[in-house]
């Protein structure tokens, strides 16, 4: 049966996920930042994440280039922050609090949880790069609950009974 690219969005969009902020510093020292909601573990030994990005966004040379990066898990209430590193901004720093991780790689505030990793392998995925990183530094805020993405809009966690 055939099916149009609007039609697998809506499918895939079906699909509730967590969303993320991967982060990296480029070949300047500028911190570079991309919404993502395609992150998952891979592997528990060794400690090993994955996470897509499109060939052709502005920040895929800082995550190319580079040999660290981070993905910050976002909290319920930041979903201001996830629209602006998913639109194309000249600069979606500006005015962003966050501070050095490992490796330099930028640590957002009052997130879920943050994984800093070395980028292990990139393999092609169609029109994406699929980034592994080994873990070399994690964290997370058992106080926090997150931020949710499902059918194009943001959602809240709600434990059942």
């Amino acid at each position: 049966m055939p099916f149009d690219h609007r039609q697998f969005r809506d499918v895939m969009g079906s699909f509730a996920t967590g969303v993320a902020i991967a982060t990296a510093v480029d070949g300047d020292g500028r911190p570079a930042g991309v919404t993502v909601s395609s992150f998952t573990s891979l592997s528990l030994d060794p400690p090993l994440i994955l996470f897509c990005l499109e060939w052709t966004a502005e920040t895929w040379p800082a995550f190319r280039d580079g040999r660290h990066f981070a993905v910050n898990i976002l909290a319920e209430g930041q979903s201001r922050l996830s629209a602006r590193f998913a639109s194309v901004r000249t600069d979606r720093w500006a005015g962003v609090e966050h501070r050095p991780g490992l490796h330099g790689c930028p640590l957002l505030p009052g997130t879920v949880g943050w994984v800093v990793c070395r980028k292990e392998t990139v393999h092609e995925g169609g029109d994406h790069a699929i980034i592994v990183g080994r873990v070399e530094a994690l964290e997370r805020d058992p106080e926090r609950t997150p931020l949710l993405h499902f059918r194009g809009a943001y959602g809240r966690f709600v434990r059942e009974a």
